[in-house]
């Protein structure tokens, strides 16, 4: 007897999670030589050279095809039958089949019959041969009434759910995600994985429960596996990758609350299948990766703004394409089409929905710049501060167009036309970039006398915190404990009595509570006015904020270099005299070259302390894979340095997190200095405040290279003792790769006389009071005022010294104002200021531990 068809999930069209597919080659278009193609466009400063086919990498993991689809897994011929075909099945022998399985009292058992028969008698009043069609009849699947709803009172609801659940459990039909999530038992995982009698069923719920993650991700892991098998009516042999995707989003779209954002939806049942050998040889390690998918073509950025004209879809997928054979990484692609495709096409089309080429009315072109000179706020509407950018994109597509039009005719003729967008329009850019200018500087003299209090409050916040975590840590075994004049209250958990398969323990009522072993990173307490804290969290927070505040300001590099930073991204330097130098090696980017910073001992100081972080208890700093997201793709694994950990799960941190952590710092400062109030540091600022840019100041590359030995494994010898030897070349790869990318005349051979300066560099650094942090090979600035200069690193050995000098200078102040001179009076405040700051710096340098 042939089974029944089995219902189809529906398809989703993928959200933010969306994901695409390898291009199938580069088209003719993208082949093009550079010599052979020309642009008016502006290049982007990350400009990259073109790609030949052999160099283009492979995409890690896509899922779907250009058009986002997430879909289901392939439907079998016919449903699974652990217990037989019951598909066509009477009423009698749907109740025999039931209780053959986990023998209970007579009581349970009847209960059992009873429920099965009310739910097979409900669904008999529908059209169909089979209990699939007539399940797909009653419309249940998609109804807002609920199959429990049949049996009005309360106390008999379990009936239609109990029924439900053991014909879902025995694959007599296969209902929706919706109706599992509403319509089923909170046992239906136990009763459904009882049902199933699969071998290999049984290897993974048992990966799962030995897992190292807490009871309650394991508990929704097995709830999650039963669901995403019974939904889509397969075994656990056949659930992919994409079917587990395809559950993913389901289950959002029906689920309430947290679940539909926070969860990890499918997460440790990737793991385990994917540890197990049963996903593809190239699936990435988690569902978080593959949700994140790889880089899109033009094609699949050009059809998520939806244009409408096929005609002009073409033409700006070969214009765009052509830009691209040029030059261009990624994110400035990206950057690319959204000007032209959101920012301008799609705009026309909903100011005239009639016009089909570029040939643009006088009218038309009117009504998209008044549309576009502005962007909608939550204050109203605001002048597009990135109105020249949208302005030349599109003036170069017009241009270029023209151009390729003389060199071939036949394929781009029929596009030129004249530009609507005057040459007077661009008349303003000059002036526009100058008001730019202007608005950052302004920006970074309002923020530069501030950054001070904020580094007091950062440090101030995260000594504070350690303290507090250290002390409740200390009285666990305790009721309570007093940190700063407050007494606190651990926060306890019940004792569970017994476990919902669902829903994890269940705590036991009207109990006194026992004292739990709580883990670090899950140490709350309850304050004066019972207010839950959580210590860890706070602490952890507090943490980063300061490491990356003092790393960025004491830098200078850029947030996403920031993010960069590895444990291989620290080096030393012994002199012949014996004196170690600390070097932090920032990787080269595509826009900028790779530098070597000598670190200052603040500095030093932040990166043990990051380190110290991680290796505690872990012996060395975890590998973990950073996602880019301007190239959307992942790194090998490394030993980063801003990595955070969120259960058993590890990262590194985002640019919006580093942004996030010094924004909620400077709102917190606000609150005690008025100054604040409605300022806010970015990480960019901290490089505009760093006085000196080191790209062009810094030490040089090629010196560098030869300090460090790149091209030789060995010089990274002392790191296989820590790492393995795999994690090094991934490094060593990466910084290649990064290398390949910058002019040759940055990696020239070492002259002996450049040599010899970089040696007399470290001996000039040194003055009275400490050393000199100006970039290598630039002179004093200064005229040798060293206790008004921001590039003095007093030691904290000197305190004693600018005591001295305290003293003279607060003598001659009282002289100067004694004989009216306002001038010196003004002069020497001033320089007061300055050395009472470097003494306040130099005496927390001094309380900190040694590196």
């Amino acid at each position: 007897m042939p089974g029944p068809t089995r219902r189809t999930p529906p398809t989703h069209r993928a959200t933010r999670r969306r994901t695409s597919r390898p291009s199938s080659g580069k088209s003719r278009e993208a082949q093009m030589s550079r010599a052979n193609v020309s642009t008016t466009g502006i290049w982007s400063r990350r400009e990259l050279p073109a790609a030949t086919a052999s160099e283009v990498p492979a995409r890690s993991w896509q899922i779907g095809g250009s058009t986002d689809i997430v879909t289901p897994a392939a439907a079998p011929r016919n449903l699974p039958a652990p217990l037989g075909d019951l598909s066509r099945a009477s009423i009698a022998e749907l109740q025999a089949a039931a209780c053959s399985l986990l023998p209970r009292s007579g009581i349970q058992l009847d209960k059992r019959r009873r429920s099965i028969r009310k739910v097979a008698e409900h669904l008999s009043t529908f059209e169909g041969g089979a209990w699939q069609e007539r399940w797909d009849a009653s419309g249940y699947d998609t109804s807002e009434e609920r199959l429990a709803s049949l049996n009005p009172p309360a106390s008999k609801s379990w009936t239609m759910t109990s029924g439900l659940t053991w014909l879902v459990g025995m694959r007599v039909i296969v209902p929706s995600v919706l109706t599992l999530r509403r319509d089923v038992v909170s046992d239906f995982s136990m009763i459904f994985r009882e049902c199933q009698k699969d071998p290999l069923l049984a290897q993974v719920v048992d990966r799962i429960r030995n897992a190292s993650n807490p009871d309650l991700q394991k508990h929704r892991a097995l709830t999650e596996l039963s669901y995403v098998l019974a939904s889509q009516g397969i075994p656990v042999a056949d659930l992919t990758p994409g079917a587990l995707i395809h559950f993913d989003v389901e289950l959002r779209n029906v689920g309430r609350g947290r679940e539909t954002y926070e969860r990890q939806i499918g997460a440790l049942i990737w793991e385990v299948l994917h540890t197990m050998g049963r996903f593809p040889e190239r699936t990435p390690a988690t569902i978080r990766r593959a949700r994140q998918g790889g880089p899109r073509s033009v094609e699949e950025f050009v059809d998520y703004h939806g244009v409408r004209d096929a005609g002009m879809r073409q033409l700006l997928i070969d214009y765009i394409n052509q830009r691209a054979a040029l030059g261009m990484d990624y994110s400035s692609l990206r950057g690319l089409t959204g000007n032209l495709v959101r920012n301008f096409w799609c705009v026309i089309e909903g100011i005239n929905p009639e016009q089909h080429d570029l040939d643009l009315n006088e009218e038309t072109y009117e009504a998209w710049r008044q549309e576009v000179d502005t962007i909608s706020t939550p204050e109203g509407p605001k002048p597009r501060q990135g109105i020249w950018d949208l302005l030349i994109a599109v003036r170069a597509l017009y241009l270029d167009l023209q151009t390729w039009a003389m060199e071939d005719p036949a394929r781009w003729g029929s596009f030129a036309t004249r530009c609507p967008i005057p040459p007077i329009a661009s008349r303003g850019y000059s002036a526009g970039r100058r008001r730019q200018a202007e608005r950052m500087a302004d920006r970074t003299r309002a923020r530069q006398p501030l950054l001070d209090h904020l580094i007091r409050h950062v440090t101030a916040e995260k000594d504070r915190l350690q303290a507090f975590r250290a002390a409740a840590s200390a009285s666990l075994g305790a009721a309570g404990f007093d940190f700063d004049g407050v007494h606190y209250t651990h926060v306890r958990r019940a004792t569970p009595v017994r476990s919902s398969p669902q829903k994890g323990p269940r705590a036991r009522r009207g109990v006194e509570f026992e004292e739990p072993p709580q883990p670090e990173r899950q140490l709350r307490v309850l304050g004066a006015a019972a207010e839950s804290i959580n210590i860890s969290a706070e602490e952890d927070q507090a943490f980063w904020t300061w490491a990356a505040v003092e790393v960025l300001r004491l830098t200078g590099i850029r947030h996403e270099e920031l993010l960069e930073l590895s444990h291989l991204s620290i080096r030393q330097y012994r002199r012949p005299n014996g004196e170690v130098v600390g070097l932090l090696v920032v990787t080269p980017s595509k826009s900028d070259r790779e530098r070597v910073i000598p670190m200052s001992p603040e500095l030093l100081h932040v990166i043990a302390e990051v380190i110290r972080r991680h290796t505690t208890n872990l012996g060395s700093i975890p590998l973990v894979r950073r996602w880019d997201p301007l190239e959307r793709e992942h790194s090998d694994p490394l030993p980063y340095l801003f990595q955070y950990t969120a259960g058993p799960l590890r990262g590194v941190f985002s640019t919006s997190r580093i942004a996030k952590l010094v924004h909620k710092a400077c709102a917190t400062v606000a609150k005690d200095r008025p100054e604040f109030e409605g300022l806010s540091f970015t990480p960019h600022d901290f490089r505009r405040i760093f006085a000196t840019d080191l790209v062009n100041n810094g030490l040089p590359i090629h010196i560098g290279a030869a300090l460090l030995g790149h091209a030789n494994l060995q010089t990274t010898r002392g790191y296989v003792a820590v790492f393995d030897e795999d994690v090094v070349r991934h490094y060593q790869m990466h910084m290649a790769n990064r290398r390949a990318l910058r002019p040759d005349h940055e990696y020239a051979e070492v002259a002996d006389a450049e040599w010899e300066e970089f040696e007399e560099h470290f001996d000039k650094r040194k003055v009275e009071l400490g050393s000199c942090g100006r970039p290598y090979g630039t002179p004093c600035a200064h005229e040798h005022a060293c206790v008004r200069c921001p590039m003095l690193h007093v030691e904290p050995r000197m305190i004693l010294r600018l005591d001295e000098l305290e003293a003279d200078l607060i003598a001659r102040r009282e002289r100067a104002e004694n004989e009216g001179w306002k001038g010196e009076v003004d002069g020497l405040e001033l320089t007061l200021g300055h050395l009472r700051d470097k003494r306040g710096r130099a005496i927390r340098l001094q309380k900190q531990s040694p590196c």
